[in-house]
């Protein structure tokens, strides 16, 4: 029985092909320490905002007048720090 021709896929001339692309130079230092010293203090601030909330939110005055507002700030920090993990290289 006879075997059907095969032919090589065509590429697309245009569009966004890997050969298109030019190369992206990437920083070789890496991030700065205050950088990373930044995101993680944003990241554990979050958490701790929210975790004091919740087991003395009611006796300290400051977090009492804010009230759901403590939600707000807590995972706003928290979500800063996980915003600024996509600079750290």
């Amino acid at each position: 029985m006879p075997k059907a021709k095969m032919t090589k896929p065509e590429i697309p001339s245009g569009g966004s092909s890997s050969m298109n692309r030019a190369p992206v130079k990437v920083n070789a230092d890496g991030t700065p320490k205050w950088y990373m010293t930044i995101m993680f203090f944003f990241m554990l601030a979050g958490l701790a905002w929210i975790i004091v909330n919740y087991l003395a939110g009611n006796q300290i005055p400051l977090m009492t007048e804010l009230g759901a507002w403590n939600y707000l700030i807590g995972f706003g920090l928290l979500i800063i720090g996980l915003l600024m993990t996509m600079g750290w290289r």
